[in-house]
């Protein structure tokens, strides 16, 4: 009997992880690549229940969608924030992975060389 109350709340978990899947599909911006959509849309999934919008309007959604912008722009296109956004947004990211990232000089990095 124990072992189909599990196969029962494995299938809803399964059953919802495809909805909230197919919630933030509606969240991808038309130029967006498959790569930085994948990173964008496991930081939005990680992050969906503390963020949803509660039925009284009360909800945080755009906030989420922000720091994941927030997110993939600072990896994929090495976009510099407020310190305190990053070290907020990086530790919401922890634990996600992405591989072939571009690698960026900083300005700081350049003027530090030139000074050399």
């Amino acid at each position: 009997m124990v072992g189909g109350e599990a196969a029962a709340a494995v299938e809803e978990l399964v059953l919802w992880v495809q909805q909230a899947a197919d919630f933030t599909e509606q969240f991808r911006s038309y130029s967006e690549s498959e790569k930085k959509w994948k990173a964008r849309m496991e930081f939005i999934l990680r992050h969906l229940s503390d963020y949803c919008d509660q039925p009284d309007g009360g909800g945080r959604l755009d906030q989420l969608l922000s720091l994941s912008m927030v997110w993939v722009n600072h990896l994929f296109l090495g976009c510099s924030y407020n310190k305190d956004l990053l070290d907020k947004m990086m530790e919401m990211a922890s634990g996600i992975e992405v591989e072939d990232l571009p690698q960026f000089t900083t300005r700081s990095e350049l003027m530090k060389k030139h000074q050399s």
